[in-house]
């Protein structure tokens, strides 16, 4: 085998030497710079989409701050149409309540009076009533008419006397 002859070994490294001179080269000037381009262009890639990134995440922050601010408005806000209308329907129930008492207090007033009115005009009538039975009585148990002014008397005298 020629290759392992120590005479070659000269010629064989020197070869050697040219060729890996040869491909340091072409790797140095033509595929390297390619990779570095590569790299290059790859880096600058992730660094603009991690801008991109960060900017929509800035924006979307600014989003939710805003989007955060206008609901804690809103509810603000329902709480104040609903405090609102609670002291309406509080008010309205009050004014309801009064006027309904007022109404109450008219009634038994009222009926208070007729109570009053009957009562006087039963008392009344109670006399007339017991004179008349009073008549009525003496003429069935003693037989005797009386009249209805002495009828009458001896009721006013009885009832005045249990008084």
């Amino acid at each position: 085998m020629p290759q392992l002859d120590p005479s070659n070994y000269a010629g064989q490294i020197f070869w050697l030497v040219i060729s890996f001179v040869a491909l340091y080269w072409v790797l140095v000037r033509l595929a390297l710079p390619r990779i570095a381009d590569v790299l290059e262009a790859r880096q600058h890639k992730i660094d603009d989409d991690l801008d991109r990134a960060a900017a929509a995440k800035q924006e979307a922050d600014k989003v939710l701050a805003a989007y955060d601010k206008r609901l804690a408005e809103g509810r603000d806000e329902a709480q104040g149409l609903l405090r609102q209308a609670a002291e309406e329907m509080a008010a309205e129930a009050a004014k309801r309540h009064e006027s309904l008492a007022a109404k109450l207090a008219g009634e038994v007033k009222a009926a208070e009076t007729r109570i009053l009115e009957a009562k006087t005009a039963a008392v009344r009538s109670i006399g007339e009533v017991a004179a008349e039975v009073a008549q009525s009585a003496a003429r069935r148990l003693i037989g005797i008419e009386v009249d209805g002014k002495t009828a009458g008397a001896a009721v006013e005298a009885a009832m005045r006397g249990s008084d």
